[in-house]
């Protein structure tokens, strides 16, 4: 097993968790060195039982960090590089790795070579950077300020892997490579290639929505990309109390596990939280199980271990509410959520002591109207979990294999010896088997 198949993720956007100012600084203002505050929040992490800190975009940027002006300069409104690699130095000492946030779809139009271009056109030395498109250039998803890099300029890519190789050898340990599904996979493939002949154990994963997850990470070098469909079906098929949608989404994720390990969430940036996305409160214990019971590489986004609320919104301002700033340390959350924390404890160290389950397919054994029973084993060892799943509101009855089942969280119903499954409404369980 590599490092990153031990790896559980606590996510955030450091723009927003460390309140910085909406927009640049003006030019000539000192650096806010927001950023060594966020190691106060190592304890918090490793407490959850995450080993790793996968950051939002800390690079220059116009306003929310996905709009760079200088990939190698650390937004002054978080910081200095020097504060950075302190931080990362930090986390290694605590045994927590950093995951860095690469935008390199597109580029805020103060970005250097495009003001180069912007000044100089097709005379600039970057003009083959950018698409021309009209009477402007190409930009990302209609947004004009987002302007796109051109992915079939060498140069580009020569940038690129500049860029990665510059702050891995300051120590971090990856790259979230966002809006990977705008880039050709080729792309990816050319930079991650040159990228490992230095780096070799490197990690990429990149945001990839929808389509063939599985080959855009054989096409493109990359480890991993974000499992959105199982993020969906997970509230999709608890708000409907229709497990069946959830079953067939786990059969397609036990076919991506065949070729790599996803990164799982119920959470990120992007997303409206997952205490709001949920009709029933009682189904956070039933999403946070099956996220942290079957294969992939889990991330929690920071707040929803207090089952934060936050609804994201099509507008200008839309993550606002689902990217708050965050107190000045731990101290400052209170004792609001508590009891969603020590979930999270309780089933990150699930997984912990079964770290086999990051690649452990899943096994369906009761699919009914409202429940969902499944098992997960390591066939090294033959240590297996199980995960019995009520949706519906009425007491539920299923089934898993009859094994030497311990209780491990939520309802104790599973009968070890017959297998039998007795679940209350709304009620949940896991439980686990040794191996040898």
């Amino acid at each position: 097993m590599s490092w990153s198949d031990h790896a559980i993720w606590w996510h955030l956007h450091p723009l927003a968790f460390l309140g910085a100012e909406r927009t640049a600084l003006p030019p000539g203002e000192p650096p806010r060195h927001r950023l060594p505050a966020l190691a106060d929040w190592l304890d918090h992490l490793i407490a959850l039982g995450c080993n790793g800190l996968a950051l939002g975009p800390v690079f220059a940027s116009e306003t929310h960090g996905y709009d760079t002006t200088d990939h190698f300069r650390i937004d002054p409104r978080l910081g200095t590089e020097k504060d950075l690699t302190e931080l990362v130095e930090r986390a290694a000492s605590r045994g927590v790795r950093v995951l860095l946030d690469g935008v390199f779809n597109h580029v805020g139009r103060s970005f250097g070579p495009f003001a180069d271009v912007a000044r100089h056109g097709t005379a600039s030395a970057y003009a083959d950077w950018f698409v021309p498109e009209g009477d402007d250039f190409r930009t990302f998803e209609g947004h004009r300020h987002l302007v796109a890099l051109n992915h079939a300029s060498p140069a580009v890519a020569d940038h690129v892997v500049a860029v990665l190789d510059h702050w891995l050898d300051r120590g971090v340990s990856g790259w979230r490579l966002d809006a990977a599904y705008a880039v050709p996979p080729a792309f990816w493939r050319t930079v991650t290639d040159r990228v490992r002949a230095r780096h070799p154990e490197a990690w990429f994963s990149g945001e990839v929505i929808h389509g063939d997850y599985a080959g855009y990470v054989t096409e493109g070098g990359l480890d991993s990309v974000t499992q959105y469909e199982l993020w969906k079906a997970i509230w999709s098929s608890l708000n409907d109390a229709n497990p069946h949608e959830l079953a067939w989404t786990l059969r397609r994720h036990n076919a991506m596990l065949d070729v790599f390990a996803p990164q799982t969430f119920v959470g990120n940036h992007d997303v409206t939280r997952i205490a709001s996305r949920l009709r029933e409160p009682g189904h956070l214990a039933h999403a946070l199980t099956v996220l942290f019971t079957v294969g992939g590489i889990p991330s929690v986004y920071a707040g929803d271990e207090r089952a934060w609320h936050g609804v994201k919104e099509d507008r200008e301002g839309g993550d606002d509410a689902i990217r708050p700033a965050f107190p000045a340390d731990p101290s400052g959350l209170g004792a609001e959520g508590l009891s969603v924390q020590r979930l999270h404890q309780s089933l990150v160290g699930i997984r912990r002591r079964h770290s086999w389950l990051v690649r452990a397919r899943t096994q369906v054994h009761t699919l009914g109207n409202a429940v969902l029973t499944y098992t997960a084993d390591d066939p090294g060892t033959g240590a297996a979990v199980a995960v019995a799943l009520n949706f519906g509101t009425e007491p539920a009855a299923g089934r898993v294999p009859p094994a030497h089942w311990t209780h491990a969280a939520g309802d104790p119903v599973i009968d070890p010896a017959t297998g039998s499954v007795s679940l209350p409404p709304l009620g949940w369980s896991v439980a686990t088997a040794a191996g040898t």
